[in-house]
């Protein structure tokens, strides 16, 4: 799940990223502002959610993807869009 919150006076938009992947240990967000090397990593919640917070421009497009365990990648299905990417596979959108 994907919450848009934004302000009138900043020039950034609040997202909360919400993610419930089965059998998970540990959830990054990676790709976020075109960054694929430093992952935001998620908390996970007592009922196996994972969630974060993370502040990112006004007007602007993010691709990302999931990253569970270091190992597994996934899309988020509440994105914007997907937009295929150089493996084969494809990437979250997000439109701010």
């Amino acid at each position: 799940m994907i919450q848009k919150t934004y302000f009138k006076t900043k020039d950034y938009c609040k997202v909360k990223f919400s993610f419930t992947p089965e059998n998970a240990e540990t959830v990054e967000i990676l790709g976020l502002n075109s960054d694929w090397e430093n992952a935001v990593i998620m908390s996970k919640k007592k009922d196996g959610s994972f969630s974060c917070d993370v502040s990112l421009p006004k007007d602007s497009t993010h691709e990302f993807k999931y990253r569970v365990n270091a190992t597994d990648w996934a899309n988020e299905p509440a994105a914007d869009s997907e937009n295929p990417n150089v493996y084969g596979g494809s990437n979250s959108v997000i439109v701010l």
